[in-house]
């Protein structure tokens, strides 16, 4: 079993910055993939940025050049650096890890950001 919590959310003006961090334990050794999901109301989930255990990096197209995603592997955490965030932005974000068998994902964070 593999147990993720994210925290960092928050409030922040149209054109801040925000920090997720994402930490893992239990069977971290099983974990393949870790990245970030968002949820908007009336949404569905979507993909944000996931990064491997050989450090390839997918991003979505809609966060390309504003958001980075980077790893600790000696904290087991890793992070979503999100700059210049816009009103649509806005959403629960959920960090992600996924084994050869089994996704896994945390409670979630919120992400306002106000015009």
């Amino acid at each position: 079993q593999v147990q993720v919590a994210e925290s960092g959310g928050g409030l922040v003006q149209d054109g801040g910055s925000l920090r997720l961090s994402c930490t893992a334990s239990g069977a971290i050794f099983s974990i393949n993939v870790m990245g970030w999901y968002r949820e908007a109301p009336g949404k569905q989930r979507e993909l944000v940025a996931t990064i491997n255990t050989q450090g390839k990096i997918v991003y979505a197209d809609f966060v390309k050049g504003r958001f980075t995603i980077s790893r600790d592997p000696d904290k087991n955490t890793h992070y979503l650096q999100m700059n210049n965030l816009k009103v649509e932005d806005a959403a629960v974000y959920f960090c992600h890890a996924r084994s050869s068998f089994r996704h896994y994902w945390g409670q979630g964070t919120q992400v306002t950001v106000s015009s």
